[in-house]
C-alpha cells in the first residue's frame, strides 16, 4: 500500500512538471504568434527608452539655446510669460500647464536632461533687454538743430510736423495697473501735445477702432483709419474731444495707417518741413500688410519722415515687425510696460521740441547745448537692463518654487536648476558691465563715428 501511494506522488510530481512545462511552451508560442502578428509590440517593448529619448530630443529641437554671448542677451525676444507677475496665483495653472507640455524629469536626470529643462523655463519667461543701438539713435535725436548731427533730417526747419498713430484694436483693452493701455496712451499722449510749441502742427491718427476682432468685422475694421485731429496747433478743448472720440475695438492695419500717414505728410517736405511720427502699438500688423516694406519706402520719400516706434508691451513677434519698421525709417524703437516708460519716450521729443522753438526765436543757436548728456542716457540704460534682469530672475525663481510645491519636480533637481539659473544670472549681470563700459566709451566720440562700431556688435538677426 506504502508502495503504490508513493508510486502515486512521483507520478503526480511528473506529470505536474509536465504540465508546467507544456504551460511555459504553450505561452511561449503565444507570445511568438503575438510577436508576428503584431511585431511593434515586441519592439515597443525594447524601444521605450529610446522612444521616451526621441520625443524628448523632438521636443526640446524647438526651444532656442540660452544666451552665450553679450549680443544674445540684448537681442533676445520675449517670452511668452515675460513681464507676467508669475508669483501671483492666477497664474500658477497656466505656467504650470505650459511645463506640463515638457518630457517629465525621470528621478535622477543626467545633465543633459536638467539643460534641456532648465532652457525650456528660461524660454517661457526671457525678457525683452533694452537695445544699446536705441541708446546711440536718441543720442542722435537729441542732437536736433547742432552741426554735429549727422542725418539732416536732424537739422531744425523753419516748420515742424508732428503725427502720433496710435493703434486701437481690441487688445489694447488690456489692463495695466488699472487702467486700459489704450486710457494709458491717451494720458500720455495728451500730456505731450498739450506742450507743443505754438507754432508746431500736431495731429492725432487712429486705427481698429471700428467694428470687433471678430473675422466677420476685419474689413471694417482694418478699412478703419481715421485723422481725428490736424494737422493744425494744438487746442486743449478740440484735441480733449478727438482723443475721447474712439475706444479700442478690432483689427491691427500698420501699414494701412502708414500710407494714410503719407498722404497727410505729402504736402510737407522735408526741405522746409522736419516731419516727426510717433507710431504706438501693441501689435502686430493684422490686415494682411506689409509695414515693415513700406516703411523704407515712406523713409525714401520727399518727406523724409523720423519714425519712431513704440512697442507697448508687446510679444516676440510684434517687436520684431516693430522694431524692423523702425530700423527701415532709421528711427527709434523702444518697448514699454508702464506708462511711466511711454510718457518718458514722449518726453524726449518734448525736449527737441523746446529746443525747435528756441532755434527759431533766435534764443539758442550754440551747438555746445545740443551735446548729448550720455552719462544720463546711459545709467536710464543699466537702470532699465537691471530692472528686466531682477523680473526674469524672479520669474524664474517664482517658476521652480511652483514645480516644487505642486510636486512636478524634486527638492534635488530644484536645486540643480536653481544653480543654472544662478549662472545665468551671473552671465547677465557681466553682460549689463560690458554694454555698460561700451557705452562709456563712446559718449566720448562724435556719435557718427561710434555708430557703426557699436552695430557691428549688437546688431545681429535676432532668431531666439
Amino acid at each position: 500500500m506504502r508502495k503504490y501511494l508513493y508510486l502515486l506522488f512521483v507520478l503526480s510530481i511528473i506529470l505536474t512538471g509536465c504540465s508546467s512545462e507544456d504551460q511555459r511552451k504553450e505561452l511561449s508560442k503565444q507570445q511568438d504568434q503575438t510577436e508576428k502578428d503584431n511585431p511593434s509590440s515586441k519592439e515597443s517593448k525594447a524601444d521605450a527608452g529610446e522612444e521616451k529619448s526621441s520625443n524628448s530630443q523632438d521636443f526640446y529641437s524647438n526651444i532656442p539655446e540660452l544666451p552665450s554671448s553679450t549680443a544674445d542677451v540684448t537681442n533676445q525676444l520675449p517670452g511668452k510669460y515675460a513681464a507676467k507677475p508669475l508669483r501671483e496665483k492666477e497664474w500658477e495653472s497656466k505656467i504650470l500647464a505650459e511645463m506640463d507640455e515638457a518630457p517629465p524629469l525621470p528621478e535622477q536626470p543626467t545633465e543633459e536632461e536638467l539643460d534641456q529643462y532648465f532652457r525650456y523655463i528660461y524660454s517661457l519667461v526671457k525678457e525683452d533687454f533694452p537695445d544699446p543701438q536705441e541708446v546711440l539713435k536718441k543720442w542722435e535725436f537729441n542732437m536736433f538743430g547742432s552741426p554735429e548731427a549727422s542725418d539732416e533730417r536732424y537739422q531744425f526747419k523753419d516748420n515742424y510736423n508732428i503725427e502720433i498713430i496710435l493703434d486701437a484694436s481690441g487688445s489694447m483693452k488690456n489692463k495695466i495697473d488699472g487702467k486700459t493701455q489704450m486710457e494709458l496712451a491717451k494720458d500720455a499722449i495728451n500730456k505731450f501735445l498739450s506742450t507743443a510749441p505754438k507754432d508746431a502742427n500736431v495731429s492725432l491718427r487712429v486705427y481698429g477702432h471700428k467694428g470687433t476682432g471678430s473675422d466677420a468685422d476685419k474689413e471694417i475694421s482694418c478699412s478703419s483709419i481715421e485723422q481725428v485731429y490736424g494737422f493744425e496747433q494744438y487746442d486743449e478743448e478740440t484735441f480733449d474731444q478727438a482723443l475721447n472720440s474712439f475706444e479700442p475695438k478690432g483689427w491691427t492695419p500698420i501699414e494701412g495707417a502708414l500710407k494714410e500717414s503719407q498722404k497727410a505728410l505729402s504736402q510737407f517736405d522735408a526741405e522746409t518741413n522736419t516731419n516727426l511720427i510717433y507710431l504706438v502699438s501693441d501689435g502686430v500688423e493684422t490686415c494682411d500688410g506689409d509695414p515693415v516694406s513700406f516703411a523704407k519706402e515712406f523713409a525714401d520719400s520727399n518727406i523724409k519722415p523720423i519714425v519712431n516706434v513704440i512697442g507697448f508691451n508687446v510679444d516676440a513677434k510684434a517687436k520684431k515687425q516693430l522694431q524692423s519698421v523702425a530700423d527701415n525709417t532709421d528711427g527709434i524703437y523702444t518697448t514699454v510696460t508702464t506708462s511711466e516708460q511711454l510718457e518718458e519716450e514722449f518726453n524726449r521729443a518734448k525736449g527737441v521740441l523746446e529746443s525747435w522753438e528756441r532755434w527759431k526765436d533766435d534764443a539758442l543757436r550754440d551747438a555746445d547745448a545740443k551735446r548729448v548728456d550720455g552719462n544720463f542716457d546711459i545709467l536710464s540704460y543699466t537702470n532699465d537692463f537691471y530692472s528686466v534682469s531682477l523680473s526674469q530672475d524672479l520669474n524664474i525663481s517664482a517658476l521652480l518654487d511652483k514645480l516644487v510645491l505642486n510636486k512636478k519636480i524634486t527638492y534635488e533637481i530644484e536645486k540643480e536648476l536653481r544653480s543654472r539659473k544662478n549662472k545665468m544670472e551671473e552671465f547677465i549681470k557681466q553682460a549689463k558691465e560690458e554694454v555698460d563700459t561700451d557705452l562709456q566709451k563712446a559718449k566720448t566720440e562724435k556719435v557718427k563715428t561710434l555708430k557703426k562700431e557699436i552695430n557691428e556688435k549688437y546688431n545681429q538677426e535676432t532668431t531666439n
